[in-house]
């Protein structure tokens, strides 16, 4: 069976002619061509062939009424037609173009109405350019900034309001202020806390009222401490505990042996002749 293609239209859902196209001079070109390369197709990868053969033309078609030309055409246009895009009704239109120009020009775009926007101008953001953004309004970029953010500022992300930047927080931050974060009410950021915190700064969360953070604290507290935890009320944890304890046990008692062996065999050479 023949395998009939879909007829071209453009983005207002009208037939495609070919005949009355200003470009149509490209198609002896093997420049444009129906239902492959077109910019006046609604397809996005077919306009973006158009501009790939043909990125001379690309200037011409920054203010073209369909988003997705606007889009491909920021892609190859001077740079210096770019700024005005920074203002384009369609979100990709302007990061297309914020993407392209100096990164002054994306200092505009940190209030951008649209999160997608906002998100990807912090991942291209250094240092003080930043700042701005730790109150961003939406989380995830907030937890973007928290991952790029010089360390000293993250002191003033501690009590952010989204568990999930607090826990970025608690992976970067000085030292000093992890014991702050290892009290989060939320059992998450303690979690992320405890992989950075010392013997005697986790001690305490034995008895987190989370067993998650029970469990991670049995695993690695000295043995000493683990007595406290025997009568833990969650039985993963119990069992982790016992576990420990046991192994330092057997451990222990293999080296007395070793010793007593040893000592056994020393005295034995001293008698000789």
């Amino acid at each position: 069976m023949t395998q009939i293609q879909d007829e071209a239209h453009d983005w207002l859902g009208q037939e495609l002619c070919c005949e009355t196209c200003v470009h149509r001079e490209l198609m002896g070109e093997d420049k444009c061509r129906h239902q492959h390369i077109c910019v006046e197709d609604r397809s996005p990868s077919r306009i973006q062939k158009f501009f790939e053969l043909n990125p001379e033309l690309a200037n011409e078609f920054l203010t073209h009424p369909y988003f997705e030309v606007r889009f491909a055409a920021a892609g190859f246009a001077d740079v210096f037609h770019l700024t005005a895009l920074l203002n384009d009704a369609d979100e990709t239109v302007r990061w297309a173009a914020a993407s392209r120009l100096p990164s002054r020009f994306r200092l505009r775009l940190r209030n951008d109405p649209h999160r997608e926007v906002r998100i990807r101008v912090a991942a291209n953001l250094d240092g003080d350019d930043l700042l701005p953004m730790m109150s961003d309004p939406d989380y995830f970029v907030r937890q973007v900034v928290a991952r790029r953010v010089a360390v000293q500022h993250l002191k003033h992300m501690i009590d952010d309001p989204d568990p999930a930047v607090r826990c970025e927080v608690a992976k970067r931050i000085a030292v000093e202020y992890l014991s702050e974060l290892a009290s989060d009410p939320d059992a998450s950021v303690c979690l992320a806390t405890i992989e950075r915190l010392t013997v005697t700064q986790m001690l305490p969360l034995r008895f987190h009222a989370d067993f998650r953070v029970r469990y991670e604290v049995a695993g690695r507290v000295p043995v000493s401490a683990l007595a406290a935890m025997r009568e833990d009320q969650d039985e993963m944890v119990r069992e982790l505990v016992e576990e420990r304890l046991a192994q330092a046990h057997a451990q222990s008692g293999s080296e007395g042996t070793l010793i007593e062996t040893s000592l056994a065999q020393w005295g034995r050479e001293d008698t000789n002749p």
